[in-house]
């Protein structure tokens, strides 16, 4: 089978290392996680909300951003402050990698 005219800007394989992780917060919201760790992006981890598909590529500042947990994960502010609590242990810092 031929491909049609794509324009590849880019394609590439790289092994990942994934943690799953499962916890609740006390307000009683259960996250189930994926997060991905790559040479990609700049060092920021994907993380993956396995419970509705939504994934954002995360790190330090996008956890200093105002509404942007909520806005990407579809929380409450609440279970966004929870979700940033957890990810600061997470995240680390950015490696920049060129």
């Amino acid at each position: 089978m031929l491909l049609p005219d794509f324009d590849f800007m880019s394609d590439s394989t790289e092994e990942t290392s994934t943690r799953y992780v499962t916890f609740i917060g006390p307000s009683l919201k259960r996250f189930d996680l994926a997060i991905t760790s790559t040479s990609r992006f700049y060092g920021k981890k994907l993380i993956t909300d396995l419970q509705f598909g939504k994934t954002a590529i995360i790190g330090p500042d996008d956890l200093e951003e105002e509404g942007y947990l909520e806005h990407v994960f579809k929380l409450t502010e609440e279970e966004a402050s929870e979700l940033v609590q957890f990810l600061y242990f997470v995240v680390g810092t950015v490696h920049f990698t060129d």
